[in-house]
């Protein structure tokens, strides 16, 4: 049963590859620009397939933290302070013409503050709980320091609506869109994905001992406190890598690892490699259907995230509650 599983997984993710690259503006007959075409399309699916992929895997994370199905990666602001520092790089560079001093190439710029936007929420988080472990405390300052994040974004896009380019570039990178992502931007966060997906494999048995409850894993040699620290600074790693390529993509990190729980069980070992194929796969064919849809501009791809997601979560959350009932 799980060897096809695997095997679905493999396909879906060559399925969704092929599509990616066949799909979209401008026509691959054309032997003058079908290098350019199939160029700007592999781009897209690397950066789509990567931000879905630590969404996925980041979602996993999260939810073994909390020992909680319902968490997703935006519960500890890390999403919206990445938002946040991406969108005031954009700001600072297009309105000030600055880039940290020439230190920093402008392709660099946006990714950089993303990922930068998410440590920093990481680091706001860790010094208010400095002298508490409760869970609870920990998601209430989470969603406090994500309203915060939001609204200084907002006020931001309201600053730049006289600068049209400047404006539509901030809302594209806040709905979600991977279409600026390029082959500066993809060398920048690789290195960073993959460091963290493999920091990640290597907290699957303490999230595997969390599961039967602190006092348990406490006896079995988990520092609780530190454990904790470390997840959710991976967890900031891996969401500023998502943010920086594609923006906001909702529900991904949420119903990656329901998705794959029946199939796969609730072992981190399993779960967090193929949440990050089943991440990677669900946003490429999400980037697939947003070129695919007819339009005279591109729908954003965390819209089309968001309206698959939705459904899918009341689904899940109608089940769990089922389940319970019968139970």
């Amino acid at each position: 049963m799980r060897s096809r599983s695997y095997l679905a997984l493999v396909v879906l993710i060559v399925i969704a590859a092929a599509l990616s690259m066949l799909v979209g503006r401008g026509n691959l007959a054309d032997e003058a620009l079908r290098g350019v075409f199939l160029e700007i399309r592999a781009m897209r699916t690397l950066a789509a397939f990567i931000s879905g992929a630590a969404l996925g895997v980041a979602g996993v994370l999260v939810q073994g933290l909390f020992r909680n199905p319902l968490a997703s990666p935006d519960i500890l602001g890390t999403t919206a302070g990445a938002v946040l520092f991406g969108n005031a790089s954009l700001v600072v560079f297009e309105l000030f013409g600055l880039s940290l001093l020439g230190f920093v190439a402008p392709a660099l710029l946006l990714p950089l503050g993303a990922i930068v936007g998410a440590f920093v929420a990481l680091l706001i988080l860790v010094f208010l709980m400095r002298r508490s472990e409760d869970l609870l405390v920990l998601l209430l300052t989470g969603f406090i320091l994500s309203s915060l994040f939001l609204s200084i974004s907002s006020f931001l896009m309201s600053l730049a609506q006289e600068h049209w380019e400047l404006s539509r570039a901030l809302l594209a990178f806040t709905l979600g869109a991977v279409t600026g992502a390029g082959a500066p931007q993809l060398l920048f966060v690789i290195p960073l994905f993959l460091v963290g997906l493999n920091a990640a494999y290597f907290f699957g048995r303490p999230l595997d001992l969390l599961l039967s409850g602190e006092e348990e894993a406490k006896s079995l040699g988990v520092d609780i406190g530190r454990t904790r620290l470390l997840i959710a600074l991976w967890i900031a790693v891996l969401t500023g890598v998502a943010v920086s390529l594609s923006g906001t993509l909702g529900f991904v990190g949420l119903i990656i690892p329901h998705l794959l729980r029946p199939f796969f069980g609730i072992g981190h070992a399993r779960l967090i490699p193929t949440a990050a194929l089943a991440g990677g796969a669900f946003v490429i064919l999400a980037d697939v259907l947003v070129r695919a849809i007819p339009s005279r501009t591109e729908i954003p791809l965390g819209v089309i995230t968001g309206i698959i997601g939705a459904p899918i979560f009341l689904i899940i959350l109608y089940r769990m509650y089922r389940e319970r009932e019968n139970g």
